[in-house]
């Protein structure tokens, strides 16, 4: 299994502001993205995501479409809104919804209404090393996580990644409530963090930079 983060995010580190404005990518990066998407079995998200961004995590900027990858959706008490836009069109795009136990019986019932399938996984949190290994067994080879920085931060201190592509846009804009690319509790020290290798840099027309990073770790799920 491969397991790619891609984020945008400015140039000090913000992939979103206070109030939770992401909209850092130009028009050519989400060109990039979307093509990128059409390049995977699964797309994989946080319910933070879902309820700030309402998205629809489909291909559609770009000329060779194709299929549009499975949505996954980490949700451990069922908060995804019934209209939001990925359980609206659940019935025609292969959706699925991670939930704990702590989930209620007559929300997993509606979220299966919809037509999204629901895996209860967890007790408190969803547990993300069995999630990611069911996957596997589905089949899902390639997942691109277009996660928060809680979302990020867990898949890569449980050592799930592959790879991280960042686009970088040349903006300032600070907050410390805003969002940074990883969040989570953290490493203590510099020394225990995770170590990348820069595999490729493009820079595109408007003086963002893309970066692709693969992780010097090994994958838990293989």
């Amino acid at each position: 299994m491969k397991v790619t983060i891609n984020a945008a995010m400015t140039a000090d580190g913000k992939i979103a502001t206070k109030i939770r404005d992401s909209k850092i990518s130009s028009d050519q990066d989400l060109k990039r993205v979307h093509k990128l998407r059409s390049s995977v079995d699964a797309i994989i998200v946080g319910i933070s995501t879902v309820l700030a961004d309402d998205p629809r995590l489909t291909v559609r900027l770009t000329k060779n479409k194709g299929k549009d990858p499975v949505r996954i959706i980490v949700d451990s008490t069922g908060r995804i809104p019934l209209n939001s836009r990925i359980l609206q069109t659940a019935s025609k795009i292969k959706t699925i919804v991670a939930v704990t136990k702590r989930a209620s019986n007559s929300i997993i019932q509606k979220i299966k209404k919809s037509g999204a399938m629901v895996i209860i996984v967890g007790t408190y949190s969803v547990d993300l090393k069995k999630l990611f290994s069911i996957l596997e067994k589905k089949g899902y080879k390639k997942i691109l996580v277009e996660g928060g920085g809680e979302l990020n931060w867990s898949l890569l201190h449980l050592g799930i990644v592959n790879e991280v592509i960042i686009t970088v846009a040349p903006m300032i804009v600070g907050g410390r409530n805003a969002t940074t690319l990883v969040e989570g509790g953290g490493y203590d020290k510099i020394s225990e963090g995770i170590k990348m290798e820069l595999r490729n840099i493009l820079r595109q027309n408007n003086n963002e930079l893309v970066l692709h990073y693969k992780l010097l770790q090994k994958n838990i799920i293989h």
